[in-house]
């Protein structure tokens, strides 16, 4: 069987450490994960809450917390000479219902979705919660590095890339000639419309347009000078990009 080496540690400590005869290497064990658990989930949720996000800081360390307490519990909170004992059966329901919480975070919105990020570090919480509290400290550690390089590295490439792709909401009157005119106006851009999506007009008789301006050259696509563009059509009230990806 392999073997990690944070499976030697624990095993060291939980067999070697006593303190006047008492073995509290288990104990000590416990603690660490816990103090562990609130340092790199404080990490992610510091993150989030320095973008403004609903669910900040205490949310990941709740989540991170109650994972880490559920999976100590599984580990050793049952006799281990129990036949019906496995330790990864409420792990499996922690993920579940981790998965319900994140879902309340997604936020849909004119067209647009946001939340997703934030519902995904509430799951990676989770996940520190039980890597820390299965005593994988060193998985625990170098996943939540990995995480906040993700969250901060590589949001400046996401950026960049989604430029050339950024998705428009457009509110209009019932009798505006809009199709022509969206079309006319990206070919000024050289652009193309794609997935253009309109709403039933709602009680004010406006429609809900959405769609995707995909540049045909290398450069970022010109989004301010775009939706002047969109603003000057007579008929439109309302013209706003909806993919934000800082979130």
């Amino acid at each position: 069987m392999k073997t990690t080496i944070d499976q030697v540690i624990v095993q060291l400590v939980e067999e070697n450490l006593t303190f006047n005869g008492w073995p509290v290497g288990n104990m000590l064990l416990c603690i660490a994960a816990l103090v562990l658990t609130v340092i790199l989930t404080g990490a992610v949720g510091i993150e989030r809450e320095r973008r403004g996000r609903s669910a900040g800081l205490r949310t990941h360390l709740l989540v991170g917390m109650g994972s880490c307490l559920i999976m100590i519990i599984s580990i050793y909170g049952f006799p281990a000479n129990s036949g019906n004992r496995d330790v990864a059966r409420l792990a499996a329901q922690v993920i579940a219902g981790v998965g319900f919480l994140g879902a309340g975070a997604i936020i849909h919105r004119n067209a647009g979705i946001k939340g997703l990020t934030t519902a995904a570090t509430i799951w990676i919480a989770m996940a520190i919660g039980l890597a820390c509290g299965s005593m994988n400290f060193i998985l625990a550690t170098g996943g939540t590095i990995a995480i906040l390089l993700c969250l901060t590295l590589f949001l400046h490439f996401e950026i960049r890339i989604s430029s050339k792709t950024p998705m428009f909401h457009v509110r209009a009157k019932p009798e505006t000639a809009l199709v022509s005119f969206l079309t006319k106006a990206a070919e000024r851009f050289d652009a193309t419309i794609r997935d253009l999506e309109i709403k039933a007009p709602d009680e004010t008789g406006r429609l809900d347009i959405t769609f995707f301006a995909v540049c045909n050259k290398r450069a970022p696509f010109p989004i301010q000078e775009f939706l002047v563009q969109l603003e000057a059509i007579d008929g439109i009230e309302l013209a706003q990009v909806v993919n934000d990806h800082r979130y």
